[in-house]
């Protein structure tokens, strides 16, 4: 490595242990905290005390060795983010099987690879529609047997097999799993656009998250820490939470209605909240569109013009002007409360991570009072690898290693990992296990850099592949190559690096467009200026997406599209020598069209 960084341990962690023992820790040490908590279908906030949940994991876990589950087996959880995903998570590792969590917004096709690379034996759908999607595919997943439907009784279910297997036999088996055990395979997109399963340890997991609240002490251990939890709990961060409170003195809340969010805050109360920077991105757009244009839009202008001057004067650590300081002050009466109400009135801090954060919401929360400590990591490492401490953060950085978690930079500049966190391998694929982690040192593909008090600053991306600003990661071939195959389409460029949605930039094949219209018994066109105009050439496109769309989930697909009346070519730069579109190349020859047309500007 050219230059490393290491944060010490500041206890010792043993992490020859397995998931169970963090939620029986807690519910030894705290067993009456409220632990968990939810809305149930009457809107009602409702609560599992730390042994309370603790007990239900063990009936679950029961119920789970009656049918037969083994150590080493499959099973998956396709599921929104609810109480039933954590208590089946938590029991199916708590017995040696492994969780496979499956998006519910993955395609059948999707479903399907992911069962048949891990050999899922049992799956609990969410719903009949997740189930209907698992029965789809059923004749192709020949170790699938079992399918329960949460919505249809599979707790209660699991709970009534469970009613044949004693404690002890629980106890035998979870007694019998270790460090080195593994936990999950986690799905997540490679470059090429198939997903790769990512093998996480139940060590893994155990240190990170006790490394986790050694590093961040005032959002995990102070009195009466909430989190609430609105994430898919199949990303690997949100499930990483829920370790984490755990751990921790922390009230893990959980909620999947973004249309809900707001009361959902109000009524919970967190004190610090996890998420996306695309969340904080709503949440600032929402309050500029309620100030409106007239007198309150010209006050909110002003205000968040001295929030982020706020924000970058307390970064630099030079004085304070006096009457940044007072303008600063009466906007906290007038403007930032209410943006800080938004949030339930207890919010502490922010952890943002998933997708890179714009700097400059970064600086306008924190001017308003909500320091966004914006972290970094990746499956391969069970999420978190850096974050920004709770004091000293740095705006514009990824923070600081986690305690005892080492980062590098090769000789290249690509960010390198090395800790205990980092996973076994990627399932069934040996090749890319030795060419990801070479030495102990996990490659991550991004180029950093780190100075000297190891904060570590991302410079670039060394894989081609694209993180939206709701933090899904897109690998663009399979869109492109899908949309290509239109007889009008030349070339497919996909857009869409930390934006709310993907789009494509679509150029066209005059010669082959107007054989496909005389085709269809349409009169050729002129140039490429009248092919992108022409309506029937436009359905045409729509088609070609909205087949590629198809392949994949609805966070991964094309949501909009441009015609662009030009021809790539080697001479402007469009194009490689072996005929491959330069995707960096089309990002800016076409940055006017993609800020301004296919994202319409944000007002900040």
């Amino acid at each position: 490595m050219d230059k490393e960084y290491t944060r010490q341990l500041q206890e010792p962690i043993d992490d020859d242990k397995n998931l169970f023992s963090i939620l029986e820790e807690r519910a030894e040490r705290a067993p009456h905290d409220s632990l968990v908590e939810y809305k149930d279908q009457g809107g009602t906030w409702r609560s599992f005390s730390a042994v309370e949940f603790r007990n239900l994991v063990i009936e679950l876990a029961k119920g789970l060795i009656a049918r037969g589950v083994m150590p080493g087996d499959s099973v998956s959880v396709i599921a929104h983010t609810c109480w039933q995903w954590t208590a089946l998570d938590m029991a199916i590792m708590s017995i040696g099987a492994l969780t496979v969590p499956v998006y519910e917004t993955n395609s059948p096709a999707q479903v399907e690879m992911i069962f048949n690379d891990a050999q899922v034996r049992m799956a609990f759908a969410e719903n009949d529609a997740q189930r209907d999607k698992i029965e789809s595919v059923r004749d192709r997943c020949s170790n699938l047997e079992d399918v329960y439907v949460i919505d249809r009784g599979a707790i209660e279910t699991l709970q009534e097999f469970g009613r044949s297997v004693s404690d002890a036999e629980f106890y035998e088996r979870e007694r019998a799993i270790g460090g080195s055990d593994l936990a999950t395979i986690v799905y997540t997109s490679g470059s090429t656009g198939t997903p790769k399963g990512i093998e996480l340890t139940h060590g893994n997991f155990v240190f990170i998250t006790y490394s986790g609240v050694q590093s961040m002490p005032d959002i995990a251990l102070k009195p009466n820490r909430r989190l609430l939890l609105f994430l898919p709990l199949a990303h690997v961060f949100a499930r990483y939470m829920q370790f984490f409170c755990f751990a921790g003195n922390v009230t893990l809340g959980l909620s999947s209605n973004l249309k809900t969010i707001l009361s959902d805050f109000s009524a919970f109360k967190p004190t610090f909240i996890l998420a996306v920077p695309r969340i904080f991105e709503k949440i600032y757009n929402a309050a500029s569109q309620k100030a409106g244009a007239g007198f309150k839009g010209r006050v909110f202008a002003d205000a968040t013009h001295i929030a982020r001057e706020w924000s970058r004067v307390q970064q630099s650590g030079e004085p304070m002007p006096v009457s940044l300081r007072l303008k600063h002050a009466v906007y906290d009466k007038l403007v930032y409360s209410e943006i800080m109400d938004v949030f339930g009135g207890s919010v502490e801090y922010a952890v943002s991570g998933g997708a890179p954060l714009d700097v400059s919401i970064a600086h306008f929360f924190n001017g308003v009072g909500l320091p966004l400590l914006e972290g970094y990591g990746m499956t391969e490492t069970c999420a978190p690898a850096t974050v920004n401490p709770t004091a000293g953060y740095r705006i514009g950085t990824i923070g600081l290693p986690l305690q005892g978690v080492t980062v590098g930079v090769d000789e290249s500049g690509e960010l390198c990992i090395r800790s205990r966190a980092v996973c076994r391998g990627y399932h069934n694929n040996p090749r890319t296990t030795d060419e990801q982690i070479v030495d102990g040192w996990l490659h991550t593909g991004d180029l950093g850099s780190i100075d000297d008090d190891g904060f570590v600053t991302l410079t670039g991306r060394k894989k081609d592949l694209i993180i939206t600003a709701g933090g899904k990661n897109v690998s663009p071939g399979v869109l492109e190559t899908s949309v290509m195959t239109s007889p009008v389409v030349a070339q497919c460029v996909l857009v869409g690096e930390r934006r709310p949605f993907i789009a494509a930039i679509v150029s066209l094949d005059l010669a082959e467009t107007n054989q496909w219209l005389r085709s269809q018994g349409a009169a050729p066109v002129a140039d490429l200026q009248a092919a992108a105009a022409n309506p029937i050439v436009r359905v045409e496109v729509e088609r070609a997406v909205n087949a590629a769309n198809e392949l994949v989930s609805r966070a991964e697909s094309i949501r909009k599209f441009e015609i662009v009346p030009d021809e790539f070519t080697e001479a402007n730069g469009l194009m490689t020598p072996s005929m491959k579109a330069r995707r960096q190349a089309v990002t800016e020859y076409y940055r006017d069209l993609i800020d301004n047309v296919i994202y319409a500007p944000v007002r900040r």
